[in-house]
């Protein structure tokens, strides 16, 4: 349970017992509380968790479709989280009115001005040439976000 420091795990023995030697260094000491909480959470129905899985999977699906027919996008269907984080780096060399875009930074800091989309370098994760995007956001605000990533993208050059 994000935040709570909070959680459980299954797999197979080897993996789990390896898990939690680490585990205890992060997590110990867990609140009454939380773990009376989580206890719910596991009992109690499971349909609005479903549901929610169901509408980000549908979410993920739109964000893909609609940034992989941006020319410049080449995109990974995400397996996991709620992040795609496409390669951007056919845009690197480009540039608009002064702004050259060199590296996954300059392409975020791009899209923040001429968008007004935040993304966060791929560097920030190891992953030069890519961006982070964050599809836990409504279809519409998603749809329009993709759109404006789409017209100042038009713009470079």
């Amino acid at each position: 349970m994000t935040g709570w420091r909070l959680g459980y795990m299954g797999g197979p023995t080897q993996i789990a017992a390896a898990c939690a030697k680490i585990q205890g260094q992060f997590t110990s000491g867990a609140t009454a509380f939380g773990q009376k909480a989580a206890a719910y959470a596991l009992e109690s129905d499971l349909g609005p968790t479903y549901a929610m899985v169901d509408e980000f999977h549908k979410r993920k699906d739109i964000v893909v479709q609609l940034l992989t027919a941006i020319p410049g996008f080449q995109v990974n269907d995400p397996e996991g989280a709620f992040y795609v984080f496409p390669d951007i780096s056919d845009f690197f060399g480009k540039s608009y009115d002064g702004q050259l875009i060199e590296n996954s930074e300059d392409f975020c800091a791009f899209l923040m001005s001429e968008a007004l989309v935040g993304t966060v370098p791929g560097s920030a994760f190891g992953l030069e040439g890519c961006i982070r995007l964050s599809y836990a956001a409504s279809e519409e605000v998603l749809r329009e976000a993709i759109e404006r990533i789409a017209t100042a993208v038009g713009k470079l050059n």
